[in-house]
């Protein structure tokens, strides 16, 4: 059953069109995933559908009595209640019908029960109460203020005392427990810890209303939706799958549509060739064969598959590094408190050459502390940090305190790297999406995704091979955070990361190390292993102190090679597909000379390697989608 249906809607500003021909439908229980790069128009939809822009073309349809729900509708301003309170008025239909309960219940005590329509309207109100959650609303009511964070004391706060995170993760309550039959969740998770994340996705998981996210969580998405729709260039573009699924058969059709349309556009190269040598002749007949094959090319241009615009972006690599020992850090029985409160105790770990690990944890464990006295810039209370042989170290700090500077993009870089040539260093600044007079900029003025690709590229610059980061994807759309984790994945050093981001941790950690009160833990493999030994702790989770190594290294280089066989494996599929591809255009047009296609013996032999180039090319395609789902 259709809820909501968008026939052809175009919406545009000031004469810039944000996209245009915009057409989907919303059935009841769509888990919908709505992405699309920064500035694409993703809020501007969401804005078109609850009414508050106006589509220029097109319309929108919904059910009779449907129900439209954003975190916007539960404005905050002005609330003179307590934490508690304002998130228990979303049930104020169940309050009111307790009201009507003791009201009924008296005159039935007055009456001494011998008036049947006060007993006939005592049963129908439990009835309906019980019906709608009555006897559950209180307790729901906690559950969801502890699951986005709010402690005991904070329930008891007045509204007006909440900072404006706080207020967004109680709006963003007040809309999950309102259960509209679409709900449309702008961002969720921006002022969420991981735990307050987790418990936002099983709770998701137990709605049964239709909902549209936008999200860079691709983890996230991955877990609460079903389908997805992509925002880019003014178009939309829309696929079964949540968002690893719906990538990889967009790449997979993407090479489809491009083998399709060179083909055809070989096809038409053929034929205009024909075209010329029929106009060389001169003759009324070879204006009629032009003209059948001018009709000819058009229906093959009609039937071209319609290929998107390249994806804007920046270049990310970095490159070859010297060779480190085979220890690259050592730390031992490292210790920091702040006061009353210590961060970590007697923390100890190595990591080898090559490792990629990630540190985790929620807000404030001493995550960045922990990097700030790996490089020298805090004091431990106790303990020891040292770094292996032949280790350069380049760091990624989360602040970018640094990179606040009053001069130019263009001159601080070459305050740093003199070495470089002002040139050298526009074309590189070019790489990273800085062009023209975007050099010119003031470092202090830029935005924070600016200033984390200049950060990357200084980082680039200097060639480290050992990276210690700090939420480096905390500014980067999702097209930016994807550019940096396949560079990262290429990376022939060291990583010792800190990050919140779900996805980014599984594609590329070897190891975890996350903080259990002021205990590091350690966890060999990416995010997922990491859940599972949440869950087998005593199983799968060692004390940082006593882990053990040799387990933990056999492991962690039977992973890597299991992922470079992978990774080539990929690598050669993708080459074979480009010969098969170029083989199958060279028969497809010797097939078209006329002295082949007269001999039958010939064509039936290229016919015949056509057709075995398509199995090939299908079982090629399987094998590759079957293995980039690893």
């Amino acid at each position: 059953m259709s809820l909501l249906t968008c026939q052809n809607i175009t919406v545009a500003y000031a004469q810039r069109e944000i996209f245009r021909n915009v057409t989907f439908s919303v059935e009841k229980g769509d888990k919908i995933g709505l992405i699309g790069a920064n500035g694409c128009g993703k809020t501007t939809l969401f804005n078109t559908l609850t009414g508050q822009v106006q589509p220029l073309e097109g319309g929108i349809f919904c059910a009779s009595g449907m129900s439209i729900g954003t975190v916007a509708q539960h404005s905050l301003a002005g609330s003179r209640k307590t934490v508690y309170e304002e998130l228990l008025s979303v049930f104020e239909p169940l309050m009111e019908l307790e009201r009507q309960m003791e009201e009924n219940d008296r005159k039935v005590f007055l009456t001494d029960g011998k008036t049947p329509e006060y007993l006939e309207r005592q049963a129908f109100l439990r009835e309906s109460y019980q019906a709608n959650g009555g006897l559950t609303y209180v307790a729901r009511t906690h559950a969801a203020l502890s699951g986005l964070g709010f402690t005991k004391e904070e329930e008891l706060l007045p509204v007006s005392d909440l900072s404006g995170g706080q207020r967004t993760k109680l709006s963003l309550g007040k809309l999950l427990l309102s259960a509209p039959d679409i709900m449309l969740l702008d961002e969720p998770t921006n002022h969420l810890d991981v735990k307050s994340v987790e418990w936002l996705e099983d709770f998701l998981s137990k709605q049964t209303g239709a909902r549209i996210v936008i999200s860079h969580d691709r983890y996230f998405l991955d877990r609460v939706t079903e389908k997805t729709m992509e925002l880019r260039g003014g178009k939309l573009y829309t696929g079964k799958g949540s968002y690893t699924a719906y990538k990889k058969n967009r790449a997979l059709q993407l090479e489809s549509d491009r083998r399709e349309y060179e083909k055809g556009m070989t096809e038409i190269r053929r034929i205009e060739k024909m075209i010329e040598q029929q106009k060389r002749f001169n003759q009324e007949r070879n204006y009629i064969t032009i003209a059948s094959k001018e009709k000819q090319i058009e229906r093959i241009r009609a039937a071209l598959p319609e290929l998107p615009p390249p994806e804007r972006g920046f270049k990310l690599r970095f490159g070859e590094v010297t060779r480190t020992g085979d220890t690259v850090l050592y730390v031992e029985k490292l210790s920091k408190a702040y006061g009353e409160k210590r961060l970590f105790s007697d923390a100890g770990f190595t990591l080898s050459r090559g490792d990629r690990a990630f540190l985790l944890g929620p807000n404030g464990c001493g995550k960045s502390t922990l990097l700030s006295v790996i490089m020298h810039r805090t004091q431990p209370d106790a303990g020891l940090c040292r770094f292996g042989v032949g280790v350069k170290v380049g760091y990624f700090e989360q602040t970018q305190r640094e990179l606040m500077e009053d001069k130019s993009i263009l001159q601080a870089l070459y305050d740093r790297f003199p070495r470089l040539t002002l040139p050298e260093l526009r074309s590189r600044l070019g790489a990273f999406y800085f062009r023209n007079d975007d050099v010119e900029k003031r470092m202090c003025d830029l935005s924070g995704g600016e200033r984390a690709r200049v950060a990357l590229l200084i980082l680039i610059l200097q060639a480290p091979n050992f990276l210690i980061m700090d939420e480096p994807t905390n500014h980067l759309d999702v097209s930016s955070r994807e550019v940096l984790e396949q560079a990262l994945a290429e990376y022939e050093g060291t990583l010792l990361c800190v990050s919140h981001d779900r996805y980014f941790v599984n594609r590329l950690a070897t190891r975890i190390y996350s903080f259990d009160g002021d205990v590091i833990r350690e966890t060999a493999g990416g995010y997922d292993a990491y859940l599972e030994a949440q869950r087998q702790p005593a199983a799968a989770a060692s004390a940082s102190g006593a882990p053990k190594k040799t387990n933990a290294y056999l492991q962690r280089k039977e992973a890597e090679r299991a992922e470079r066989k992978r990774l080539s494996r990929i690598e050669r599929i993708e080459e074979l597909l480009s010969t098969l591809s170029a083989e199958k255009e060279k028969i497809t047009e010797t097939l078209g000379d006329p002295e082949v296609s007269a001999d039958y013996e010939k064509v039936l032999e290229y016919t015949g390697r056509l057709s075995a180039i398509a199995e090939e090319q299908q079982t090629l395609e399987d094998e590759w989608l079957t293995l980039s789902a690893d």
